[in-house]
């Protein structure tokens, strides 16, 4: 029987200013979370990176706040095979 673990990378965009501020959050199976930003400016770039260490895009969801327009947030649901 396969068992899975499960990890979460969030996306935000928010309105700072007169610009965009974008940041990304990886909250590992254990529950820990970490600012990944540094390591990639796009999802394509943050997935790939999680793919290379065996995850795999499960689901994703977008949310926008529109009555303000000031806030993007985009969740990627990953798994990968359980080492236990």
């Amino acid at each position: 029987m396969n068992t899975w673990e499960y990890a979460l990378l969030v996306r935000r965009r928010e309105a700072s200013g007169q610009s965009w501020r974008i940041s990304f959050y990886w909250y590992s199976p254990d529950g820990d979370r970490q600012d990944v930003s540094q390591f990639g400016d796009t999802a394509i770039a943050q997935l790939n990176l999680a793919g290379k260490k065996g995850w795999e895009l499960v689901s994703s969801e977008e949310d926008i706040n529109n009555l303000q327009g000031s806030t993007e947030v985009h969740r990627y649901y990953l798994k990968r095979p359980s080492a236990t």
